[in-house]
């Protein structure tokens, strides 16, 4: 998961989350002031680049430490995660998000890092090197399966979302109603929901809870909030929002 600080695309929006996306952008664009080196992406792409190598990493430090760092789930763990940081690679270089090609200064990338990615990381560590005394609910076997089947289902949620709005925004501007938008507004932060939410499931701690809920609740309910309200600006909005639901058909 990335940070999800949407375009400044509407002025409009609860007062609320206009606040929240004042901070959030503060933090990440602007903190400290002075020279922009980097672009948003960079700081992203090497996150995510460099999870794999990561874990890898942390497997081979607490090897001879800790059984946990050579379990079935620390293996399947650098499998998900470190997978997923390819796949949002491989992403980036067939259709880059423009809102990461804004240029941003030294603290915000920082900022960046350590508020938000870098927090991430800490995932695979606790499983890593044993700090997670993992008590799953099901067996080991149930639970990997549903942990892998969560991950494997929001990849392809997130990326088929936006390859879709990048495809279309390029020919046709506007609403976009079918596809994966036709019932989930938001399908591309359901992905990312359901991508980091197997990850914390397979660590079983409350730490990465603890960060997830600052990410969905900090910036994803505030960007998707303001999105709908950029959004109801379209003639269709008002049928389109009936017919649709927020995250989950059916419940949400």
């Amino acid at each position: 998961m990335s940070i999800q600080i949407a375009s400044r695309e509407t002025s409009s929006g609860p007062a609320w989350a206009l606040a929240m996306r004042r901070f959030t952008d503060y933090l990440v664009n602007d903190c400290g002031g002075g020279p922009r080196p980097w672009k948003f992406s960079w700081v992203i792409n090497f996150q995510k680049a460099g999870t794999f190598i990561f874990l890898g990493a942390l497997m081979w430090f607490y090897a001879d430490k800790t059984p946990a760092a050579t379990s079935p789930a620390a293996w399947i763990y650098l499998a998900l995660h470190g997978s997923y940081g390819l796949v949002w690679i491989t992403k980036d270089l067939a259709f880059p998000d423009p809102n990461w090609q804004k240029r941003i200064t030294i603290l915000g990338g920082v900022n960046a890092m350590l508020g938000v990615l870098g927090q991430y990381w800490l995932f695979g560590w606790l499983l890593i090197s044993g700090t997670a005394q993992a008590r799953y609910p099901l067996p080991e076997p149930q639970w990997f399966a549903l942990c892998i089947t969560l991950c494997i289902l929001g990849c392809v949620i997130m990326i088929a979302a936006d390859a879709q709005k990048f495809f279309t925004l390029r020919v046709q501007r506007g609403l976009i109603t079918d596809g994966m938008h036709r019932y989930v507004r938001h399908p591309n932060y359901l992905g990312e929901m359901m991508i980091y939410g197997s990850f914390a499931l397979l660590v079983w701690h409350w730490y990465p809870v603890l960060v997830l809920a600052w990410v969905w609740l900090g910036l994803f309910a505030v960007n998707m909030r303001l999105k709908e309200a950029s959004m109801s600006r379209y003639p269709e909005w008002a049928a389109y929002k009936k017919r649709s639901w927020w995250l989950l058909p059916g419940l949400l």
